[in-house]
């Protein structure tokens, strides 16, 4: 088990630096699709609100940064619209890549309309917006995740069922040494 020093609140640094990689793909996006229409522009923007609501409502409001500042802010976030929840539902449902598609939908949809705007009409500012999701959504969501914020996340000791997801071959192959 990873021994690292474990946080009750995170530095607002982090905190930051986290909402910056999610922002900018979802600035990005919204310009991808305004080239295409505003209401997809729009749509896509709600989406984006709709995968936060149901992240802070149904998720947030039970986990051990509920009311503390987690590497996303989202713990006090859920504490100012909604009641505390209970911790150890936090942990009562396995995730599964077929539960993530929501979240990856957030950015696989702009690069795909990235794409066939590409194919459609050539267009560099598109191009670079595509190529820059796809750097933050791996190397950024890569570095935030495995450096900064699960690395210290008092929750991931609780239990995290993306934790276990995504942690899942590297548990087996430790399983299997035993």
């Amino acid at each position: 088990m990873d021994t690292k020093k474990r946080l009750e609140n995170y530095p607002i640094w982090i905190v930051l630096l986290s909402n910056l990689v999610s922002l900018g793909i979802v600035a990005l996006g919204f310009l991808i699709f305004l080239k295409m229409h505003l209401f997809a522009a729009l749509g896509y923007v709600l989406y984006f609100l709709f995968l936060e609501y149901r992240l802070i409502r149904y998720h947030c409001t039970d986990c051990y940064y509920f009311g503390r500042t987690c590497a996303f802010g989202h713990g006090r976030i859920s504490a100012v619209f909604f009641k505390q929840g209970n911790t150890a539902n936090f942990c009562n449902h396995s995730m599964t890549w077929k539960d993530m598609i929501l979240d990856i939908m957030i950015s696989l949809l702009p690069v795909l309309a990235g794409i066939i705007l590409i194919v459609i009409e050539f267009d560099y500012f598109i191009l670079a917006a595509t190529l820059v999701i796809l750097l933050l959504t791996t190397l950024g969501n890569s570095f935030i995740r495995g450096r900064l914020a699960c690395r210290y996340c008092k929750q991931r000791d609780l239990g995290c069922p993306a934790e276990a997801l995504f942690n899942k071959n590297k548990n087996e192959s430790d399983g299997n040494k035993q």
